[in-house]
């Protein structure tokens, strides 16, 4: 869920990358306080173009090696506003309770 939300906005952001330019940016994106490995960050990325949210096309990296580049798709672009609205709306549900207690009158 949440590395999917990260993946689809970094991609919506900045257009087409490759898996590496994706996990760099979400690292810089959270200041390095999350480091990603391959070993996740790959799943969700063929996961996500698996149920068509987005789309690949092998081409030369910045330093001319062969890299797959992926882009969000249409049905990407919906599932990120669908993701980004469950997002705030779990984010509201836990500041309530995270609020600090008011007395009954």
């Amino acid at each position: 869920g949440t590395l999917a939300l990260m993946i689809l906005r970094t991609l919506e952001v900045l257009g087409p990358l490759h898996g590496y330019g994706v996990m760099r940016r979400i690292e810089e994106t959270s200041g390095n306080r999350l480091i990603l490995n391959y070993g996740t960050l790959y799943p969700a990325l063929v996961k996500l173009e698996q149920e068509g949210y987005l789309s690949t096309e092998w081409r030369p990296s910045e330093n001319n090696r062969r890299a797959k580049f992926y882009a969000l798709t249409a049905a990407g672009r919906k599932q990120l506003a669908r993701e980004t609205r469950d997002w705030y709306e779990t984010a509201d549900l836990i500041a309530a309770f995270l609020a600090p207690r008011r007395e009954a009158p």
